[in-house]
């Protein structure tokens, strides 16, 4: 099955066109043709994302990505269009939906529109990636299409035995969500918990902003941490021990405001790694207590903050060290694309449940 991908729940316009297969028991994914246009310089003075700016921009960027995505005449059609309708920014995905209607009645008439969840895509996002930790892993020849102009940029690795990394935890962490899972299966999943105020994303970003640092501020947070010391400030950890599964970082970002105001002339860098360091933790001992309690065999991180190498790293040690097979996607499917609204809906599809409804939802939820 060819499907063509819509993604526009934030500030990165995101098209592709990817061939999947195997159904819920060996899904496989062929990247035919991938492409982002990103807005962070237009939303960067702003020191966020300004959604009706981002609104116009994905009209803008919508029709160029296409252009490069179908090269006139066309030659390929795609069996199903998926376009992302929640949750986001609702100008935003309202562009995306009306954008994903004008090309069904347009140019596919004949495929299946439906609608993608975003959060269901980061969850399905480590089944693109190229390359896992502590994983069995077999190479798959990417099926070629028929159309000798495309050809996959991306030859995909496929899990040996889907059903052996079941159950799962699955952590989705980005700007606008934390959540934990309990994942039985492709098709069945169940949240454990979520953040209560700010996603670990957001308070990154309201933290670099008191440092005085650009947006995005998850990479700025990162990279000055390298040089810094994260014992040096005792942060909080906000809910750390708490008994339920859920998160707080509110609490974290008014440490990091009060203790500026304190000490003016502290190492930016060490308040940068410190805060970073408490971040992480309490990511790590939700995560690890959540896999103890439902018996998982795997762990899953996904989402723009499974970007960072902290998080990343020290989790994937953690699930080594409890024997547990380790999963996120490659670096270039943490942050919103479109592959991974693809692999979703697909994965809807194969379940036989419905897509979602053309319409904007911004709260939608997993």
């Amino acid at each position: 099955m060819q499907i063509l991908a819509i993604e526009t729940s934030c500030d990165e316009t995101a098209l592709s066109l990817i061939e999947a297969s195997g159904g819920l028991s060996r899904p496989s994914f062929s990247i035919i043709r991938n492409v982002i246009a990103s807005q962070i310089a237009i939303h960067r003075p702003w020191g966020g994302v300004v959604p009706n700016l981002a609104k116009r921009e994905h009209l803008k960027n919508l029709p160029l990505l296409f252009k490069r995505l179908f090269p006139k005449p066309l030659t390929l059609y795609p069996d199903l269009i998926a376009v992302t309708v929640g949750p986001g920014l609702e100008p935003a995905l309202w562009a995306g939906i009306g954008f994903a209607k004008e090309l069904h009645q347009r140019h596919f008439p004949k495929a299946k529109l439906v609608g993608a969840n975003h959060l269901e895509g980061h969850l399905f996002s480590f089944l693109l990636a190229q390359k896992t930790a502590n994983t069995k892993l077999q190479k798959t020849n990417s099926k070629q299409s028929s159309t000798p102009n495309y050809q996959p940029l991306i030859t995909n690795y496929q899990l040996l035995f889907t059903k052996d990394i079941f159950p799962a935890v699955a952590l989705l962490v980005s700007g606008g969500h934390t959540v934990l899972l309990s994942v039985r299966s492709l098709a069945q999943w169940k949240k454990l918990g979520e953040t209560r105020d700010d996603a670990v994303g957001e308070s990154f970003d309201k933290a670099a902003r008191l440092l005085n640092l650009p947006y995005p501020g998850g990479p700025e947070i990162e990279r000055i941490a390298q040089h810094g010391d994260p014992k040096a400030i005792p942060f909080p950890r906000p809910m750390m021990h708490s008994k339920d599964f859920d998160f707080s970082f509110s609490g974290l970002k008014t440490a990091l405001l009060y203790y500026r105001r304190d000490h003016p002339r502290a190492n930016v860098a060490d308040i940068a790694a410190s805060f970073q360091q408490a971040a992480v933790d309490v990511l790590l001992e939700k995560t690890a207590r959540a896999a103890r309690e439902i018996g998982a065999r795997s762990v899953l991180l996904s989402g723009g903050v499974a970007a960072n190498a902290l998080l990343r790293t020290t989790l994937a040690a953690a699930a080594k060290e409890s024997g547990l097979a380790f999963l996120a996607p490659a670096p270039s499917f943490n942050t919103d694309n479109a592959s991974m609204i693809g692999a979703a809906a697909y994965l809807r599809f194969s379940s036989k449940k419905r897509g979602y409804p053309l319409r904007a939802n911004g709260n939608l939820g997993i």
